[in-house]
């Protein structure tokens, strides 16, 4: 259901480019665009209609495993928490290339059952720019936690703005 929503995502941009290339007709005596609107508005409100009725089936129905996701999490070795590792170090003056490459030579060196957590409190140079404290909160998930309440808060503060 969800790539069958992103193909229909697509294909609603894809109206919008038919709609923009009419605006510049507007002020002609020219009713070639209306040819295009006939055809993308009712397919536009048609398709919104299903990916409505195809969202709410897929939110209604949606199952998550904790369990896995928490085993998927450990097998990417911490991996998953590398571009806040990164951010965090150019924040500590870091520029963006020596950081990149610190993380990067951290998680290519990681062999199995090694955690990139672990590789980076071992690491003199993350060690002291960072501090434990700090590279445990990195890798608590805290901070994905923060950007997902805040993306979320954004996108209903949109619903909100645009029902009002």
């Amino acid at each position: 259901s969800a790539e069958n929503l992103t193909g229909c995502a697509r294909l609603m941009r894809s109206y919008q480019m038919a709609a923009m290339e009419n605006i510049s007709l507007w002020h002609e005596r020219d009713i070639s665009h209306s040819s295009v609107e006939r055809v993308i508005f009712a397919d536009a409100f048609i398709l919104a209609d299903y990916m409505l009725a195809r969202m709410t089936e897929l939110i209604t129905g949606l199952y998550v495993d904790k369990e896995q996701m928490l085993q998927n999490m450990t097998c990417s070795q911490g991996q998953l928490f590398s571009s806040h590792l990164l951010l965090a170090l150019v924040e500590k003056s870091f520029s963006r290339e020596l950081a990149y490459a610190k993380v990067q030579a951290l998680s290519h060196s990681l062999k199995a059952k090694e955690q990139l957590k672990d590789k980076a409190l071992k690491d003199p140079e993350v060690l002291k720019a960072l501090g434990a404290k700090k590279i445990d909160k990195i890798f608590s998930g805290e901070t994905h936690r923060v950007a997902i309440v805040k993306a979320l808060k954004r996108f209903l503060k949109g619903i909100r703005d645009q029902s009002t």
